[in-house]
């Protein structure tokens, strides 16, 4: 209340003329800001957490708030006309200080970190043309005074955050609103919400996905026509809303000859409606994720009016549709996107296109029942770009021809997990600029001869390739986000070609039997964020330009014959890391400091080494394993889909983890997974008592080195241990009590040390084989007295009483 009330006295100084341009004779002039405005906006700014110093040039020494980052006013006026600092990253309240920015006609604070209530006071700007809070986290209730803003010509409300609705009636006030999106924000209880959208005469863009529009009860007033439309809708997105095929009854007044697009994707409907058929604009069509089970044809037959001749996309992935791919399908006329994903589709084995089809976009991936036979009708598809037909049960070869059908054309290729065998040839010839090509969990074999130069994502892994690897020289536009080679035989070195890998993301060479040292010119890959070399034949000392990947999260290097020393720059220059695998190498000399500077370390495996010294006390330091829940270590980043669209590719980062004495492949898990494995090296001293503190770990593996002392007194505050073997070492004394509370734990190993006393009375503890303790001199309480257990190296003792 005092910023409003300080605001309000603030008075407006004669604002001055600055040059922008021109000469002495005769230059262009405009105002600065007025000190109303920028007073405002330093007030916006005061409570505000800015990390990435978004708003550093707001400062009161610099006058002209017209030069500030995201500020435009207006040349004449010197009034502020625009806020544009989305993607910000700025924390904290949206100040009321923006009601003295009265001449404000664009907002947009969306892809921040905004919380607490939207303030009442945008309401009051109604000069504004656009409004965007989208992606905060924003709450309470949506204003009503937005009402005022019946200027408004684009509202974006898109997951603000923990927001309601409590009536919808403001909304019928903004006559110029073309584009409404409010993604998120509950409209349970807005009866007659289909009356107000049609009072809007000028919205052509409505979204309202995820806004549980099946609970409203009265969605439309019993005098609404509901067997006709002058909606003036054109694109029209209902997603996400637990919808039932009664839903069909008020869609029907939204839906006009007008309507283009329409989204009823991630519902429970299981069918369409004849009159969509009749809509004779509808060029794109979302149905994908609902729960049809009809036969394809049949489906089909409701496009049969004028729709059919419109019709651009069609996207009905992860439904239950079954039957014959309809030979109808290739012949409407404007059909150019297709994803038939994820359904039971069938294609008769006399399948044959006699007709042009036009289409470009084709996805028929996790149509199980499409194979085994290879769909040689595929390559009468002449304009394709983009062709999934991974995971369809084919288990054949290619025609050569395939290879060479699309010059120059596909974006996108993916065949992967099938049962493909064959070698590959040149593929050169069937690629556009920035492709994707996934061949990966087939049996390919045979060397790799030539790719593009321009490829955006190639995955090869999981396959029976041979040969060396020079074929990713070809690649040198520096487009490549993503490269896989792992799980083949691939031989020879990496060749020092990596100059151009400037944008690599991924590089995943693991499980191949790959030599030599690592070249150069790996330091190249400054965006690199995961690096899989796993279960190589790779030597030598780890290069020094490694440390120049700073944007790492994964480290992986385990299962090669690299030595020396465990560089410490890994902790100095690489503080991004969330996962550090060195096992089963040849390292020696102690265990860095330099480590415990990786705050964001979940995973440390350093076992089956020579390392020699003590633990690092500051362990505890690794606070990731002390803090709850993971950081993710899934990779993001977009892909094209078509020259002028694109997908969000998330890459699952995952590793091969010692675990309860086996070894196992972690993926979607791996962020879930917080441990520390020190075994088998020539460790001494005792364990830190810091190390206890590390609450959230799983595993914990120190086993097979020469450590003694006790075990830490309060190693039972470790609760959420799983796992927890400290075999074959010097330990003595006793059992520290305190881990009789381990309630997870279940892999325990103490065996071959020097403990003895009394095991902790517990349920856990006691339900471990005598094996886990064998080689201590322990007893434990029986039913009859004490038992006493003297496990020698082959003998086990036990007398009772």
């Amino acid at each position: 209340m005092f910023s409003i009330l300080l605001l309000l006295l603030v008075t407006t100084t004669t604002s001055q003329l600055v040059p922008v341009g021109g000469d002495d004779n005769g230059g262009v002039y405009m105002k600065k800001c007025l000190d109303k405005e920028r007073d405002a906006l330093l007030l916006f700014k005061a409570p505000l957490q800015d990390p990435d110093g978004r708003l550093s040039s707001w400062t009161a020494d610099k006058h002209n708030c017209c030069k500030w980052s995201g500020v435009t006013c207006n040349n004449q006026t010197g009034h502020v006309t625009e806020l544009y600092i989305k993607h910000s990253n700025l924390g904290g309240e949206i100040s009321h200080s923006l009601l003295n920015l009265t001449y404000l006609n664009h907002l947009d604070l969306s892809d921040s970190s905004f919380h607490g209530n939207i303030p009442t006071s945008i309401g009051s700007l109604t000069e504004l043309r656009y409004l965007d809070l989208s992606f905060n986290s924003l709450y309470g209730t949506i204003p009503p005074e937005f009402g005022n803003l019946t200027n408004l010509q684009h509202l974006y409300l898109i997951n603000v955050g923990s927001c309601r609705v409590e009536n919808l009636e403001w909304l019928s006030h903004l006559y110029h609103l073309e584009d409404l999106q409010m993604d998120g924000i509950s409209l349970a209880k807005q009866n007659h919400w289909v009356d107000v959208i049609l009072s809007l005469q000028k919205l052509s863009f409505l979204r309202l996905r995820g806004c549980e529009l099946s609970q409203v009860m009265y969605p439309y007033s019993s005098f609404l026509n509901s067997s006709s439309s002058s909606s003036s809708i054109e694109s029209l997105h209902l997603g996400n809303n637990n919808l039932n095929s009664s839903m069909y009854r008020w869609l029907r007044p939204l839906t006009s000859n007008k309507l283009r697009a329409l989204d009823l994707s991630s519902n429970m409907l299981d069918g369409i409606p004849k009159y969509l058929g009749g809509l004779c604009s509808l060029e794109t069509l979302y149905f994908y994720n609902n729960s049809i089970a009809v036969k394809f044809p049949d489906f089909l037959n409701n496009f049969s009016g004028c729709t059919s001749d419109t019709l651009q996309e069609l996207f009905l992935s992860g439904n239950q549709l079954n039957g014959s791919i309809s030979e109808k399908l290739w012949e409407l006329p404007s059909l150019e996107y297709i994803d038939l994903s994820f359904n039971y589709l069938t294609v008769p084995s006399t399948y044959h296109l006699s007709n042009i089809s036009y289409v470009k976009y084709l996805d028929l991936s996790s149509c199980k029942l499409l194979g085994p036979g290879f769909p040689k009708w595929i390559q009468t598809l002449k304009n394709l770009t983009y062709l999934d037909l991974s995971n369809t049960g084919i288990s054949d070869t290619i025609p050569l021809e395939f290879w060479d059908m699309w010059p120059s054309q596909l974006i996108y290729l993916n065949l992967s997990s099938n049962n493909i065998s064959g070698k590959v040839p040149d593929l050169l010839s069937n690629f556009a600029k920035r492709a994707t090509i996934d061949l990966s969990s087939n049996n390919f074999y045979g060397p790799i001869p030539n790719v593009p130069s321009t490829l955006f994502s190639l995955n090869l892994s999981r396959n029976k390739f041979t040969g060396g690897i020079s074929f990713i020289c070809q690649i040198v536009d520096g487009l490549l986000y993503f490269l896989d080679l792992s799980h083949n035989s691939f031989i020879g070195q990496l060749p020092d070609c990596l100059w151009h890998f400037t944008q690599v993301l991924v590089l995943n060479l693991g499980h191949n039997n790959l030599f030599g040292s690592l070249p150069p010119s790996i330091g190249s890959l400054t965006q690199l964020k995961v690096l899989y070399l796993f279960k190589n034949k790779f030597s030598g000392e780890l290069p020094l330009s490694l440390k120049n990947c700073t944007s790492l999260i994964s480290l992986n290097l385990g299962a090669n014959k690299f030595s020396g020393n465990v560089p410490v720059w890994i902790g100095e220059n690489l503080s991004g890391l969330n996962l550090l695998i060195l096992r089963s190498n040849k390292l020696f000399g102690t265990i860095p400091l330099q480590l415990c500077q990786l705050s964001n370390l979940q995973a440390l495996d350093l076992s089956m080494n020579n390392l020699h010294g003590s633990i690092p006390s500051c362990l505890s330091n690794l606070t990731s394993m002390v803090q709850q829940g993971g950081f993710s270590q899934d990779v993001q980043y977009y892909r094209n889909v078509t020259d002028n669209s694109f997908a969000f590719e998330t890459y699952v980062d995952h590793a091969m983890i010692e675990w309860q004495g086996d070894e196992r492949e972690f993926f979607s898990t791996l962020k879930l997974l917080k441990i520390i494995d020190l075994s088998s090296n020539n460790l001494i001293g005792q364990i830190p008592y810091g190390i206890t503190n590390l609450s959230d770990l799983v595993a914990l593996n120190l086993s097979r080195n020469n450590l003694s002392g006790e075990i830490p007194r309060k190693i039972g505050e470790m609760k959420k241990l799983l796992t927890l073997d400290l075999s074959r070492n010097n330990f003595s004394g006793r059992i520290p009590s305190s881990m009789s509370q381990m309630s997870l734990l279940n892999d325990l190993d103490l065996s071959f040390n020097k403990l003895s006393g009394r095991i902790p009375t517990s349920t856990q503890l006691q339900s471990f084989p005598p094996s886990r303790y064998n080689g201590n001199a322990l007893r434990v309480m029986m039913n009859s007295g004490d038992g006493f257990i003297l496990v020698g190296a082959w003998v086990l003792l036990l007398a009772f009483g």
